[in-house]
């Protein structure tokens, strides 16, 4: 399964292919980023990438699609929003399957597979870590952007959670980090709504955190 990665952005909007069949350098057969400056248009910037996005998909093909989505309260929230819209409008005109995670998620995802300790205060994980999570998936060669290396890992988390909803994956075969994003239930036991059991993993949120529009 070959799933594209995206992270939205203004100035770099990095996209990543990751292909859960190959090793090596070929797990990331595809990787690039997008450019628009304050100089431009503001509608523009915003018009710009979606087609970037609706090109994109269009020239790879693939079905599957991993989306990092903005973080409420930062700086530029509005305008990060903003494009996050412009980007699932394409995604939604051309048919694609999405899933989002947080920044905080992906970074998880690289957490875990470099092995750095759990606690944020002992390690924060940055855009030197990331790159190098991408690096040391795919072979550890090439120049990564930032913005590249976490499109990839939305790609690859993507794929892991893909995989899961199509049932290729069990949830034994799960991360630990996968199984508390993915397939999460548990029962409340303070409050007046204790004994309640939730369903809170992503696969049981579709139309919220990930949505098959491959089949409207």
């Amino acid at each position: 399964m070959k799933v594209l990665g995206l992270d939205p952005s203004l100035t770099g909007y990095g996209w990543a292919v990751h292909d859960t069949e190959a090793v090596g350098k070929d797990r990331c057969p595809d990787r690039g980023r997008w450019k628009t400056t304050a100089k431009d248009l503001f509608v523009e910037r915003y018009t710009t990438m979606r087609e970037n996005v609706r090109g994109l998909v269009r020239d790879l093909g693939h079905r599957r699609v991993g989306v990092e989505f903005p973080i409420f309260g930062e700086l530029y929230s509005e305008g990060m929003y903003g494009l996050f819209l412009y980007t699932c409008e394409a995604l939604w005109q051309e048919g694609r399957d999405v899933v989002f995670f947080s920044p905080g998620q992906t970074k998880a995802h690289a957490r875990l597979f470099l092995e750095r300790p759990t606690k944020h205060f002992m390690w924060k994980m940055d855009k030197p870590d990331m790159i190098e999570a991408a690096k040391k998936d795919t072979g550890g060669k090439g120049r990564w952007s930032s913005d590249e290396a976490d499109a990839y890992w939305a790609a690859r988390s993507g794929a892991r959670f893909w995989q899961f909803h199509d049932q290729e994956l069990t949830v034994g075969d799960l991360t630990p980090v996968e199984k508390k994003q993915f397939a999460r239930i548990h029962t409340l036991k303070r409050g007046p709504r204790a004994g309640k059991v939730l369903a809170t993993g992503i696969l049981y949120r579709e139309d919220e955190r990930f949505f098959r529009w491959s089949e409207e």
